[in-house]
Formats: C-alpha cells, structure tokens, sequence
C-alpha cells in the first residue's frame, strides 16, 4: 500500500472527512534533506472536517499529528497541512 493512501486511510477514519487529498510532493524536494529514492517522504495534505469545528490552526495540526504519529515518526519527513471546518473553505 502507498503511504499517500494510508495516510488517507488513517484521516477518514480519525476525522470522518467531507474530503480529504494527500498530495506526494517528494519529486519536487530531490536532492534536499529527508528525500529518499521513489517518493513518499513529502506531503501536502487538504482535509475538511467537522472534528475542526471550534479548534484553532494549532489543536488541529496537533490532532492530525497525532492521528499520524507512526508515519510521522518513520518514513514522512514533512507533511504541510491544511485543515478546515466545511463552511471555512481551503486556499
């Protein structure tokens, strides 16, 4: 299993998402720190939930961190995380 759609798996079962779209973005952080040969290692990650409702930027990347803890903590290097509430829209 790609570690995009694990982690895609992970978020809708944490945060039961309107949408979510996990994005690998390793190509573009060749030759950088944390890169490794065939991806997986840099993502961008859009998520819409309830579960954000009322949280601030800070408790809802925490959430997300901590639904993601085992990938955090091995294989992903970043992870850029845009998290909202459905009626707050994502840029």
């Amino acid at each position: 299993m790609r570690l995009s759609d694990l982690i895609t798996r992970k978020l809708t079962e944490a945060f039961a998402p309107e949408s979510v779209r996990v994005i690998d973005e390793s190509h573009q952080h060749e030759g950088h720190a944390g890169h490794r040969p065939g991806g997986e290692s840099h993502f961008r990650l859009y998520i819409v939930s309830e579960a954000f409702r009322g949280k601030s930027r800070l408790e809802r990347h925490r959430m997300i961190n901590a639904a993601l803890a085992a990938e955090l903590g091995g294989g992903v290097h970043a992870l850029a995380i845009h998290a909202a509430a459905p009626d707050e829209g994502l840029a």
